[in-house]
């Protein structure tokens, strides 16, 4: 059960609220009054098995809002273990796709749907849709963002061992079908104590069939795959493989390696690194393309990209592997994670820079082992 008072939540506790007007972000009403203690108890299903339980969970905070809705963190009351409650308005005339995918998702670099519930908004018939989620401390994005203000690059070993493990997730949930459409570091999970990252928010995630055309105005700007620029309703999942490597671009130079301030600025971004897509290669991003008027631009070396800094032959060799105009020439996300890139990880003596030990990378299940073979 769950009502209008039970789930008022305080977005800034430190708020003196001589002002009791309530703050409202993306259509959700939260109140300035001071809430950290109270419980809510509502009736949510099992994340897994959908069966259903008295959920009760308290000490709630803002963490996060976008366009979809707004993330609290909570407590839960049962084992006082932290979690996030992803809140999002549910369209009546869909079923959640995101809620669908989380459900049928385990992986230890994803993260785990615990519960999910539905609660009532201010408005008439409005119904939110509520995901109860492991909460993971940090992102990559914020983590990435604390060396540049440092002004010094993030280590590469973190680099070698964020991307594998984003390679990780992206190859389980392509096995599936399963395309992430929205692949960024604020989308990385991280606890950087561990060094264990952990893939989120699947609100753009979507299951690619052959032959159903798909939107072309998918995945943030800076990580968009040039075939998207291109207008291609049937792509594929090597999408994600794209975004994956700007991630990793992003991480090296301390900032994004295309940050285009509009979409067609953001293939100019693209071109100035790449240089011109020949007409083969436009081609193969989007057979029905026919303008191709554009100005002639040589690549540019990938050393002079990155101008020596935080990088190694290997890591280069990557990323012109992964950053290709043309979706088949860029490999999958297991061919990714066999790349000598990522050797010094395999090495059994390696440490975090914290001196502890990696995480489990090489763990795979019964099914992962397949996709490896």
């Amino acid at each position: 059960m769950s009502s209008k008072k039970r789930n008022v939540v305080n977005p800034a506790a430190s708020l003196e609220t001589k002002e009791q007007n309530p703050t409202i972000i993306n259509g959700i009403k939260l109140s300035n009054e001071p809430d950290a203690g109270k419980i809510i108890t509502v009736t949510a299903n099992d994340g897994r098995t959908g069966e259903t339980v008295e959920l009760s969970y308290s000490n709630t905070k803002v963490v996060g809002n976008g366009s979809f809705g707004v993330v609290f963190q909570a407590k839960l009351a049962a084992t006082g273990e932290p979690a996030a409650v992803k809140k999002v308005l549910q369209d009546k005339r869909f079923k959640n796709r995101e809620l669908q995918i989380m459900r049928l998702v385990s992986h230890v670099n994803i993260v785990s749907l615990k519960y999910f519930f539905y609660s009532n908004g201010e408005k008439k018939d409005e119904v939110f849709l509520n995901l109860v989620l492991e909460f993971i401390p940090e992102t990559v994005y914020r983590s990435s963002r604390q060396y540049t203000k440092l002004k010094q690059s993030m280590p590469m070993l973190n680099i070698k061992l964020y991307i594998y493990q984003l390679f990780r997730s992206v190859a389980y949930i392509h096995s599936l079908g399963i395309c992430h459409r929205d692949i960024k570091p604020q989308n990385l999970l991280l606890d950087p104590n561990l060094g264990i990252l952990k893939l989120c928010d699947f609100g753009s995630a979507k299951l690619l069939i052959e032959g159903e055309p798909n939107v072309s105005y998918i995945c943030s700007r800076y990580y968009r795959a040039p075939e998207l620029i291109f207008g291609s309703t049937t792509y594929n999942v090597s999408i994600d493989i794209w975004s994956s490597g700007c991630v990793m671009a992003e991480l090296m130079l301390g900032q994004p390696l295309f940050p285009g301030e509009s979409g067609v600025d953001q293939l100019v971004e693209i071109i100035k690194v790449l240089g011109t897509p020949t007409r083969e290669q436009i081609k193969s991003m989007n057979p029905n393309y026919t303008e191709y008027k554009f100005p002639q631009i040589k690549a540019a070396p990938w050393s002079k990209v990155f101008r020596s800094r935080n990088t190694t032959p290997e890591s280069l060799d990557f990323l012109s592997k992964v950053l290709d105009y043309t979706p088949a020439n860029r490999p999958t996300a297991i061919e990714a994670m066999t790349h000598p890139f990522f050797d010094e990880i395999r090495q059994k003596d390696t440490r975090l820079v914290n001196g502890k030990e990696l995480p489990e990378l090489f763990n795979f299940s019964e099914h992962g082992k397949k996709e490896l073979m």
